[in-house]
């Protein structure tokens, strides 16, 4: 049975999903129609940071022109270019077994492609949400929906994976930013 996560809400993986090796972290969305007069374009991007809270190597930035980390742990499926449809709107997979050790903690953002010039934001976006669920049994393990009015923001953490004492963990986060990913690439490097 799936667990509801709310906003700041955490879970040890390694007890509730014990044998989780391969999780997948689907991340979906739906735009509201507006009258920008362009589709919307939100990107998923995973950042895997040391224990500095900095990526090891511009390579640890998973995104959609990086779809591999260098130790094959972290795959991006591809850019869903609308958003359209029920479900996952992108997809990571992440096998726990194969994180590199120096990575303590795995980001997960969601941005707006070119939100200044196309007059976008996620107030324009419903139905966020980030879950993990076992890629073995397709299992939902966990989800966390976006309730939050982010009525200026074009970037937002869905959430984190993370290492504590040795047991993977996951952090429902739905921070907002009023920034693009360039900003985050600078923050994690």
């Amino acid at each position: 049975m799936s667990i509801n996560l709310e906003k700041g809400g955490r879970i040890n993986l390694s007890k509730e999903a014990p044998g989780l090796k391969s999780a997948g972290i689907g991340l979906g969305w739906d735009a509201n129609a507006t009258d920008t007069g362009t589709v919307f374009d939100l990107d998923a991007s995973v950042f895997m940071l040391g224990a500095n809270a900095k990526i090891p190597s511009e390579k640890y930035f998973v995104f959609y022109n990086n779809k591999e980390s260098p130790d094959s742990s972290v795959i991006h499926l591809g850019d869903s270019r609308t958003g359209e449809g029920l479900g996952d709107d992108e997809t990571v997979t992440v096998d726990l077994t194969k994180v590199d050790p120096a990575v303590q903690e795995i980001v997960f953002v969601v941005t707006i492609d070119e939100a200044e010039s196309r007059r976008q934001n996620f107030g324009q976006v419903r139905n966020a949400f980030i879950r993990i669920y076992d890629t073995t049994t397709n299992i939902e393990v966990t989800k966390y929906d976006l309730d939050e009015d982010f009525s200026r923001e074009t970037a937002v953490e869905f959430g984190r994976l993370y290492k504590k004492d040795g047991e993977w963990r996951f952090q429902a986060v739905g921070q907002g930013y009023n920034s693009g990913l360039q900003s985050f690439v600078e923050k994690y490097s």
